[in-house]
């Protein structure tokens, strides 16, 4: 059972991965995004307020993109239900990174309060913990791609071209 369940365990560590690949690659975007607009302002505005919120409070805050978003899934699925695949491939992703951003630019605002509740914080924990260890389950997958491709690319070298012609003339 376990050998069955190996494969699905990968994919879910892909998945995740790529969701905290997109997180990395993401919010130093939107910090660029913040630097050129006003958007320090609103920055320091928001983390003002929620200075003076409690926990619960900002967590409300920071719920607040999943909520305003949600609604692009479901135009999304309308769009996928009347096959209209690249407009909801286009909005799917449009928003997954525009979620992701805006999730990450509140969520920078609202860490430290939000770290304040013991449940959270375990949570958040978890969630690192649980990155760890897709990194550690994809780990020898993306060695042996790493090892496949160096020998792809020796192999692809100007001088293979010449060694193969040098092997097919002395095999005849």
């Amino acid at each position: 059972m376990r050998r069955l369940l190996r494969p699905l365990w990968v994919l879910l560590a892909l998945i995740f991965l790529l969701e905290a690949w997109l997180w990395d690659r993401v919010e130093p975007i939107i910090a660029r995004i913040v630097a050129l607009i006003p958007l320090p302002r609103l920055k320091a505005w928001l983390a003002d307020r929620v200075e003076h919120l409690s926990p619960g409070l900002t967590l409300i805050v920071f719920a607040v993109p999943v909520v305003v978003l949600f609604p692009l899934n479901l135009v999304a699925a309308w769009l996928l239900a009347h096959k209209y695949f690249v407009g909801a491939t286009t909005l799917i992703v449009l928003q997954k990174v525009l979620g992701v951003g805006i999730v990450a630019f509140v969520f920078d605002v609202t860490r430290d309060k939000l770290l304040q509740m013991g449940w959270f914080r375990r949570l958040y924990e978890f969630v690192l913990d649980l990155r760890a260890r897709a990194l550690a389950l994809v780990a020898p997958f993306k060695l042996a791609i790493l090892h496949w491709m160096k020998r792809f690319r020796r192999r692809a070298s100007p001088g293979f071209i010449q060694r193969l012609r040098r092997r097919i003339q002395a095999s005849r």
